[in-house]
Formats: structure tokens, C-alpha cells, sequence
């Protein structure tokens, strides 16, 4: 089971092209600023099944995937095995966005299934509207795969 605020279809914030995007319920990060501060909760939303929500993903056969929030590593387990379904079903990039960094991040289930993550907290006194898929400069958008090859982070490029 998942906990989902909500889950957006042909969304082009949350990454490039369309995609669709899942809100994760429950985040500890309470960032000042935060966009969705409705999905700090972690009872908001409802309960999915992991099939409710590969419905929804499959529904639109050309938009990628977003796991967003809230944060969705406070449910890696569950969004592992999601992320495990889509790459096992699906031709679908995942993008992931966190407050945590991606050093936090390196024995987590969900990590490696992932192609791109926006990690770190949101500074709202670095707030940036001009930066493409982030709102602070802190946050990087990295290449979880390059990374995870390299060794070193490898941030993402269009």
C-alpha cells in the first residue's frame, strides 16, 4: 500500500515532457516556502495498491512518472516496489523528488530504480523561479544511474 495526496496526469513541472506524477503523502522536511505543504501529512490523501496506482501510470501510455510529495522516502519500500513494477512493465523514466540528499539516500531500496532525483531541502531565501525542474540552487538534479556507474554525482543534462 501507498499513501497518495494525489496522483496528476500530463503534468510538465515535475521533469521533462509529459509525465505523471504521484504525490506522496508525509514529509518531515517542512520546508519554509514548501509548494505542496498539503502533503506534509503523513494520514492525508487515501491508501492505493500498488495495482490502483499502475493503472493509473499505464493509463497514459506516453507520459513518464514523478514520485513527489511529501516526500516519497519516507515510503521507499513501498515506492520501491512500485518502481520495480514500471520498470519491469513500462518503458517510463521515473524522476523522484526529495528533501533528503542523495548521500542519505545510498541503502535505500528505491534509489537505484530511480533514473533522475531532485535532492535536497527547498531554501526559500534562494528561491529561483528561472531554474528548470528545482526552485532553490541547492537542490541538484542528478543522474541516479551515471551516478550510481561512476561512482561520484553525476548531475543530469537535457
Amino acid at each position: 500500500m501507498l499513501r497518495i495526496i494525489d496522483i496528476v496526469h500530463d503534468t510538465t513541472v515535475d521533469g521533462p515532457g509529459f509525465r505523471t506524477s504521484i504525490y506522496a503523502a508525509g514529509c518531515l522536511h517542512a520546508c519554509e516556502g514548501c509548494h505542496n505543504p498539503q502533503t506534509w501529512a503523513f494520514d492525508a490523501g487515501r491508501d492505493y495498491t500498488l495495482n490502483e496506482v499502475m493503472d493509473e501510470i499505464v493509463r497514459d501510455p506516453f507520459a513518464n512518472v514523478t514520485f513527489t510529495g511529501g516526500d516519497p522516502f519516507y515510503q521507499q519500500e513501498a515506492f520501491a516496489e512500485l518502481a520495480a513494477r514500471i520498470k519491469q512493465e513500462t518503458r517510463k523514466t521515473i524522476w523522484c523528488y526529495t528533501g533528503f540528499l542523495f548521500e542519505e539516500l545510498e541503502k535505500s531500496p528505491l534509489l537505484p530504480l530511480i533514473d533522475v532525483l531532485v535532492d535536497g531541502p527547498f531554501i526559500l531565501a534562494q528561491r529561483d523561479t528561472d531554474l528548470m525542474f528545482k526552485g532553490s540552487p541547492n537542490q541538484r538534479i542528478i543522474d541516479v544511474q551515471a551516478t550510481l556507474k561512476e561512482g561520484n554525482i553525476v548531475l543530469w543534462s537535457r
